[in-house]
């Protein structure tokens, strides 16, 4: 893992082009469902294991740790954004929640439709809103800290998980995921 600020950042922005990915597919599985149709369950079950094993459990902590980085050498940029953390954690408690919803369906519980539904996209809505914040000012900020001279940060506390959907390895349990993922790359 890199102790360099700025490969830090952008494996962050790297992470944000993924995760858009997997909440528009999230999203696109939702609307059927909106729409009186059928959606694929188990695609949406893997979209949100996914979303918690990977950007809750590895990608926020990153941005906590940038963000304490930035808090501690340079203040003056730290100005609101407190709530960062608790964003992150109101985000995890949204995917975990979905996810269990999402499961149950694809286990054959009942689940009322419209509470996924709701569910999903309050998700991809709070999800979007969240990572284009970051992107505009957070991110905007540490490059700021970076450009100013301080461009390591101690990665010790990292956790070291590459992602699984789209790292260099593809864990199996996600490659229908992955082939989704394909199919809709090639029909945009």
């Amino acid at each position: 893992m890199s102790n360099n600020a700025a490969e830090v950042l952008e494996e962050l922005r790297n992470d944000h082009r993924n995760m858009a990915i997997m909440i528009d597919l999230l999203e696109r599985e939702s609307n059927k469902i909106y729409e009186g149709g059928e959606p694929d369950y188990e695609l949406m079950t893997d979209i949100m294991h996914y979303m918690t094993v990977y950007p809750d459990a590895v990608h926020h902590p990153k941005e906590d740790r940038l963000y304490a980085e930035l808090k501690a050498v340079r203040p003056d940029l730290s100005q609101g954004f407190d709530r960062i953390t608790l964003d992150h954690r109101q985000i995890a408690e949204q995917s975990m929640s979905l996810r269990d919803s999402v499961a149950a369906v694809a286990a054959g519980n009942p689940v009322h439709r419209n509470k996924i539904v709701t569910d999903a996209l309050r998700y991809v809505n709070t999800l979007r809103g969240h990572m284009q914040w970051e992107e505009l000012d957070l991110f905007r900020r540490l490059d700021e800290m970076i450009n100013s001279g301080h461009d390591e940060i101690d990665a010790a506390n990292f956790v070291h998980r590459p992602d699984p959907v789209f790292g260099q390895t593809v864990e199996s349990k996600f490659g229908r995921l992955v082939e989704s993922i394909q199919e809709v790359a090639a029909c945009s």
